[in-house]
């Protein structure tokens, strides 16, 4: 159904525009920069992984405060949207997290859809903390799929959109581990046409380092939930060793990215090879040892906790939560990172960056999480300008 903008307690605008933390608080040095070759970083040791790495040293951060600007506010006065996707008639679909409703973005019209749940909602879903109705992604069949917690766990389901409504709901992967924190939630087609799938390790530290369990994960699917072939573990399993994913991306060539919270130190981004173990709960940050994959990037959790990031061939943006800020990392054409670069946009909270079919970037903020000061407009989404 479509309903007016006062009724939903949003408002569209065309033009220009001028808390506690998602993860536990912690200070901590300033980005550091490596390779997933060893690098590591210098910390006390931890007290429950008794690791002590020796240390690689820490680089400058370049202030972009004045390189990225935004250009266009399409959207204000939601309630803690979390996720969006372009439909191919350019308008665009939004998650709201709490309320377990999706609404579409079309020129000057909100639509809130019709899910078939209570009220139009998406059927079963269940919101505490920072579970409920989180990733969206629309499929290479026009399919829309949409993470979800439930009363039991969290799980992937697809849905048909028809008009104004979101029908034949077929849920393709269920039975992840969920809790209030740590789902994960995070879900995006690759380039080999397989769905990714980001899971948090549900605040149970056995879990990420068991192949068996989907919790503390990136999985790997079919388009229909099955494990997708070549799966290193004969099973969704991509990558392990996590504590909780928010982000993933890819280069035009194939490589994958991924951010991660991390507990009280260290948030990372990662280069994600199939099978590779990243080290949760053993290693945060840089471990140097052969049985775990170092980050490429590591933030302390205050500067970052990235949630959603998007990925060109030229870098990578992380929308960062505690941190306030969008994060850009150069690549080169190795893959190696460069200087990551802060640009303080005075948004608050960032919850989510995507790149648009046009190549520019939109940004979702997420002051209304009870974890944020939010403003008069908030929350809202934003189109970034980017030189």
């Amino acid at each position: 159904m479509t309903v007016g903008v006062a009724a939903l307690g949003l408002a569209l605008v065309a033009g220009c525009a001028d808390s506690p933390a998602e993860e536990e608080p912690a200070g901590g040095p300033a980005p550091v920069v490596g390779t997933a070759t060893g690098t590591t970083d210098t910390v006390e040791p931890d007290e429950d992984d008794g690791t002590s790495p020796e240390g690689s040293g820490e680089i400058a951060v370049a202030d972009g405060t004045e390189q990225v600007s935004v250009a266009e506010v399409f959207a204000t006065g939601l309630h803690t949207p979390w996720d969006l996707a372009f439909l191919a008639d350019g308008s665009v679909l939004v998650t709201l997290r709490d309320s377990g409703e999706v609404v579409r973005l079309d020129g000057d019209r909100v639509t809130t859809l019709d899910a078939g749940g209570p009220d139009g909602t998406v059927a079963d879903v269940q919101h505490e903390r920072e579970d409920g109705l989180l990733g969206l992604e629309v499929g290479p069949g026009g399919g829309i799929y949409l993470y979800l917690t439930t009363a039991t766990d969290n799980r992937v389901v697809r849905y048909d959109l028809e008009g104004d409504a979101l029908v034949n709901p077929q849920v393709i992967l269920e039975g992840i581990p969920a809790n209030e924190t740590h789902s994960g939630g995070r879900i995006a087609f690759g380039p080999d046409g397989f769905l990714y799938v980001t899971t948090g390790d549900t605040q149970d530290l056995d879990l990420p380092q068991d192949t068996d369990s989907l919790a503390g994960k990136i999985l790997r699917v079919t388009a229909a939930g099955d494990p997708a072939p070549g799966n290193p573990f004969d099973n969704e399993v991509w990558s392990y060793g996590h504590r909780n994913v928010q982000g993933i991306g890819w280069t035009s060539d194939g490589r994958m990215y991924a951010s991660e919270f991390g507990s009280s130190r260290y948030d990372e981004l990662n280069l994600i090879e199939p099978g590779a173990n990243y080290g949760w709960p053993h290693i945060e940050g840089w471990a140097g040892d052969p049985d775990f994959v170092d980050p490429l990037v590591t933030w302390s959790t205050d500067e970052a906790s990235p949630s959603g990031i998007a990925v060109t061939d030229d870098g990578v943006w992380l929308s960062a939560l505690r941190g306030e800020r969008l994060w850009y990392v150069p690549l080169n054409a190795s893959g190696e990172a460069g200087t990551p670069v802060a640009h303080d946009l005075g948004l608050g909270r960032l919850r989510a960056v995507v790149t648009a079919p046009d190549g520019a970037l939109w940004v979702v903020t997420s002051n209304t999480d009870g974890r944020g000061e939010p403003g008069d407009m908030d929350d809202q989404i934003l189109r970034l300008e980017v030189p």
